[in-house]
């Protein structure tokens, strides 16, 4: 009790912001009869070893509605009118009407001028603002509510982008109101004596006032037919002017990856494969994309966000993309090897796309979108979790084989598990998944220490607690998780890339539980998970050094690493310690073999995430509920007495200086003098 007790009275103190005691203070609490654990740190060259650059990074799937309605900032939803399939009489929720039937009436037919979605939506007035049937008062027409209302921020400038058909005049209303269409945020008209072709039309709205439940109108008070298609609206200001949401790509960005995995998961196979992702239909003009019905997690995309977007944000994030792509086979059916030569083209055409030339035959529709230089793709990944279907290695090997012939520098992803048994087939990594209890995540720390070392490299490309230790994203999950990624820093040899998963969710579509990143329309939050891999934003090229743990620690695991702060050009060695158990521990911790370098007590700090209860959340009304909270380390030195509180990740940054020294792992001379 009195170590919980200490624990609150900590927190107590972190939220009034009056904590006047040194971190030392903190961690001197404990009991000191209990003998400390020792935690040695050899700071030698001999035993330092290079971190791979690419270790920690993210995976994104179209899951929980996470591009659609999510990092993706089209406010509109269904924006083609194709989400009720090709055929009309369509359904085109979430598209309401605005009138009754006396004065409108509306309906679907395949009238668009675009080849790939024909459908279109006819919208007939049947009021005027002078005959007998006298429009109700404020128009009559159709509005959209997104994702879930949209939001609108005052002074913000919205683009909306609709394609429109009339045989007669049109004066249409385009407006952002709040979300009963009462009060109008923006608005504008649309006037034009000739639209008897298919003409897009654009108009740039300046919010007047903030409402994160908006939606989108477009009304009139004339009588006459008019056809709708592709009305989209977008935010002026988004991430790096690509078309993505601020808020969610900076969440990304904060956590430094070093590889983005997309776009799924089982997003990719597709319930079947008519629904599976399909890159040659995710690009070119926005307007002419047919989008997609996603069944395994069961909404519609327009696919705005498509391959193209993918490697542009992979980009903007300077990570690497690792690009996974349909092998032939879905959660229900599958193409006989015999068949799978189309498939095989498919992949070859999806790296020319995103490799090739500007004059090739896809670079040159990447250059067209805008993007005359090649993205940098080295990673593809043959399907997801499809290691035991029939067809699996058949189709596998003869896409290696192209891709190889045509790429030799591509690194290729097998989806079959190489950590206990070697692969029956050429790879340069192998794909490892695991979801499962907290105790069980912590155990698996250990899991590559006997894997071997010659053998294709592992990729962990999805990892997370789940079930009722995990809840919708706990403080427990994110300990357990912690301790696995420590397993994972030790065994990098071995283990070059880890990614959690899922990512994103929106709290109106959860389709899994828990994930990293919480959000609606205007609001977001990171769950402990997310606050985790802030620990470890820093060791992907950093230097590993061998750190060891004393007798009676069961329910530590640590790593330590030198690293470069780009913030501050400083090195610092870090040392981070995973307590998964429920008692405070002494620890003393010894970094020998400097070598001429010393450890500086100003610019030292620590960081630490807990929290008073085991199962504690974040949430929309309470985003900060569990947050890692930095503080400076005054007592930093080689040696240091220290109590690392229960069920906590905790994080030492420990500031280096000398003139001219050379770091472990590295090869070559630089100077850390601190200022």
């Amino acid at each position: 009790m009195l170590m919980a007790s200490s624990k609150v009275s900590y927190y107590v103190l972190l939220c009034f912001g009056i904590v006047a005691v040194s971190v030392s203070t903190f961690f001197a609490i404990g009991d000191d009869t209990v003998q400390p654990i020792r935690l040695v740190i050899n700071a030698s060259e001999a035993s330092a070893r290079q971190i791979p650059d690419t270790l920690f990074g993210i995976f994104f799937e179209e899951i929980n509605h996470a591009g659609a309605g999510g990092i993706w900032a089209e406010l509109v939803s269904n924006r083609g009118f194709e989400a009720g399939g090709p055929n009309t009489p369509s359904n085109i929720y979430p598209w309401s009407i605005i009138g009754d039937e006396s004065s409108i009436s509306v309906s679907t037919d395949r009238s668009s001028c675009f080849d790939r979605n024909k459908v279109a939506l006819r919208m007939e007035v049947l009021c005027d603002s002078r005959d007998n049937n006298v429009c109700p008062t404020g128009e009559v027409g159709i509005y959209n509510p997104g994702f879930w209302g949209m939001n609108i921020e005052e002074g913000k400038a919205y683009k909306v982008t609709l394609f429109v058909r009339s045989l007669g005049e049109i004066d249409v209303s385009v407006s952002l109101t709040d979300s009963r269409g009462l009060k109008k945020l923006a608005t504008a008209s649309i006037i034009s004596s000739d639209v008897s072709n298919w003409s897009k039309m654009e108009v740039l709205l300046t919010a007047t006032e903030t409402n994160h439940n908006s939606r989108l109108q477009l009304t009139t008070s004339k009588k006459g037919v008019i056809w709708f298609d592709q009305v989209s609206a977008m935010p002026v200001e988004t991430y790096k002017g690509h078309g993505f949401r601020n808020d969610l790509v900076q969440m990304m960005a904060d956590l430094k990856p070093r590889f983005i995995r997309f776009p799924g998961g089982c997003f990719v196979e597709g319930e079947w494969l008519r629904n599976a992702f399909r890159w040659k239909e995710t690009i070119g003009p926005w307007e002419q994309r047919p989008g997609h019905f996603g069944d395994v997690w069961m909404y519609w995309t327009d696919d705005g966000l498509g391959y193209f977007e993918f490697l542009q944000l992979a980009e903007d994030l300077g990570a690497a993309p690792v690009w996974v792509f349909n092998n032939g086979i879905s959660h229900q059916d599958q193409v006989d090897t015999s068949n799978i030569s189309p498939f095989v083209q498919e992949a070859l055409d999806s790296i020319e796309f995103a490799r090739g030339d500007p004059n090739s035959t896809w670079g040159s529709v990447r250059a067209a979108m805008g993007h005359p230089q090649p993205f940098d793709l080295k990673y593809v990944a043959l399907g997801n979790e499809d290691c035991g279907k029939k067809n699996y290695r058949g189709n596998y090997v003869k896409i290696y084989n192209a891709l190889k012939r045509a790429y030799p520098d591509i690194k290729i992803i097998s989806n079959c598990d190489g950590s206990s048994v070697k692969l029956d087939h050429p790879a340069d990594y192998y794909d490892f998944h695991i979801y499962t209890s907290a105790n069980q995540m912590f155990s698996m720390a250990h899991k590559f220490d006997k894997t071997s070392r010659t053998g294709p490299k592992a990729f962990v490309s999805e990892y997370a607690v789940t079930g009722s230790d995990a809840g919708t994203g706990s403080l427990l999950a994110a300990i357990a998780e912690a301790g696995f990624l420590i397993g994972l820093e030790k065994n990098s040899d071995i283990v070059e890339m880890a990614s959690y998963a899922p990512l994103f969710v929106n709290t109106n579509d959860r389709r899994w539980n828990p994930d990293a990143i919480v959000f609606n329309s205007s609001h977001l939050y990171g769950t402990p998970s997310y606050w985790m891999q802030q620990f470890f934003a820093a060791s992907s090229g950093a230097t590993l050094l061998d750190t060891t743990l004393g007798a009676n620690s069961s329910s530590l695991i640590a790593s330590s690493i030198i690293w470069k702060n780009a913030d501050d050009n400083n090195y610092y060695l870090r040392i981070k310690i995973v307590n998964f158990g429920s008692n405070n521990v002494n620890l003393k911790i010894s970094v020998n073999n400097l070598n001429g370098y010393s450890i500086r007590k100003s610019g030292s700090s620590q960081t630490v995430l807990t929290s008073a209860n085991l199962m504690d959340e974040n949430s929309l009304n309470n985003p900060k509920k569990v947050l890692p909270l930095k503080a400076s380390l005054n007592t930093a030195a080689e040696n240091m007495d220290v109590v690392i509180v229960s069920h906590s990740i905790t994080s030492f940054d420990l500031l280096i200086e000398s003139n001219t020294i050379r770091m472990p792992g590295s090869h070559h001379q630089f100077s850390t003098s601190a200022i």
